[in-house]
């Protein structure tokens, strides 16, 4: 996208500062590898964040700790960063613009975050933004990436603009097919792709696929995407673009690298609603709906409980937007399976806080489970659906626990 290439030269380096040693955490500076999931993760400091969990160094990936999503909404500075590229900009809202063009684009434009402010209907969703590797550090066997535990995702309610209206607003030609996403970061190597993300016209034309300017009632955090991200609820955190710059409607399918190679899946091995058609090959197909999920949040493994004394297990459940209609606990390693209480529902796309209570009966070592199903049927299921890149990781969770 030259076009994007010219418009950050042009802000200048007063207004785009690469993310060196300044930006970047106050422990450990050594450049690190990616860290077992499973083994004691360290904690370190990004500037405005809270301690999160590093996966590697640079780019920065850290993960946020289990018990920030005992909140329904991850607090902005405990929530997860995640990045491709590690050449990462500062970039002045004041300067910013949003360019909007490609062969299928009746009238190119741009646009300053004060106009989409003006001239846009405002509108918020809550919804779960959630890294396709999640939980992919306990594949096994281990499959090549980020080592993510269980933290690579967040939920927040997401304010802005509606993407379609930008869309119609420019106008686009009959037989536009995809829309793709570049952001203001950047490699560091010229031979690395950009990484740029694209949807089909559907999906961006989706009322509630939004340009998001804040999060959580504030603006977007540095590490988050600011001054103006993508936000696509239900589908994959791969195609909600940070520091977006630049948006194409094109004629034909985008085949950069992170859309014809990267994040895809075997054909058939997770079903959606609706197909990626356009990007969908013989063999493999693009990665796009969250599928059903849950987590015990304040539970661990090896936790003791006293003999006789209540429980009261917490979680969280989420899937692709169609809602969560049960969560079921077992506390008996799967032989039987008990409803837990459903907590309020904050929309289809946010996740879903549950409990379930009970009273040890007896000492020695017990294996806790929790399934969800959603309201189309789905439940997580009890073998893991391999695939190369380990995405989709929704196995049933098994907690370990004493009773003393």
């Amino acid at each position: 996208m030259p076009q994007r290439r010219d418009f950050l030269k042009g802000l200048g380096g007063a207004t785009l500062a690469l993310a060196g040693d300044a930006l970047m955490p106050r422990v450990a500076r050594a450049f690190g590898g990616e860290h077992d999931a499973l083994a004691a993760p360290p904690l370190e400091v990004l500037p405005g964040k809270r301690p999160l969990i590093r996966r590697t160094y640079r780019p920065p990936n850290f993960e946020t700790p289990i018990h920030y999503f005992n909140e329904v909404f991850t607090p902005n500075d405990a929530f997860f960063v995640r990045y491709h590229l590690a050449n990462i900009p500062r970039v002045d809202s004041k300067l910013w613009r949003l360019r909007v063009e490609g062969d299928a684009v009746k009238n190119v434009s741009e646009f300053s975050l004060e106009t989409l402010r003006r001239d846009f209907e405002r509108v918020e969703i809550a919804a779960v933004n959630q890294c396709a590797g999640n939980r992919r550090g306990l594949f096994e066997p281990r499959a090549p990436g980020v080592q993510w535990g269980h933290g690579a995702m967040g939920n927040a309610r997401w304010s802005g603009v509606r993407l379609g209206d930008v869309l119609r607003r420019v106008g686009f030609k009959n037989g536009a097919l995809e829309v793709a996403f570049d952001g203001a970061d950047a490699p560091l190597v010229a031979k690395t792709p950009d990484f740029i993300k694209s949807l089909p016209l559907w999906k961006a034309l989706d009322e509630d696929t939004i340009i998001a300017f804040e999060m959580n009632g504030e603006p977007l955090p540095h590490w988050n995407g600011y001054p103006a991200r993508l936000v696509v609820p239900g589908w994959t955190a791969t195609y909600w673009v940070k520091h977006l710059v630049s948006i194409r409607v094109g004629l034909k399918p985008y085949d950069g690298f992170w859309m014809s190679t990267a994040y895809r899946v075997p054909k058939g091995a997770f079903l959606a609603t609706r197909e990626f058609s356009s990007q969908t090959g013989e063999a493999n197909t693009p990665v796009t709906e969250l599928v059903v999920n849950s987590l015990l949040t304040n539970v661990k493994d090896h936790d003791e409980f006293l003999l006789h004394r209540q429980i009261e297990v917490k979680g969280i459940a989420w899937d692709g937007g169609y809602g969560i209609q049960k969560v079921e606990v077992s506390k008996d390693d799967g032989r039987s399976w008990t409803p837990a209480e459903l907590g309020g529902d904050h929309g289809r796309y946010s996740w879903r806080p549950w409990s379930f209570r009970f009273t040890p009966l007896e000492k020695g070592k017990h294996v806790l489970l929790a399934k969800a199903t959603n309201r189309n049927g789905d439940t997580q299921g009890s073998k893991l659906i391999l695939n190369p890149a380990g995405y989709h990781h929704n196995l049933v969770q098994r907690v370990r626990f004493k009773v003393v």
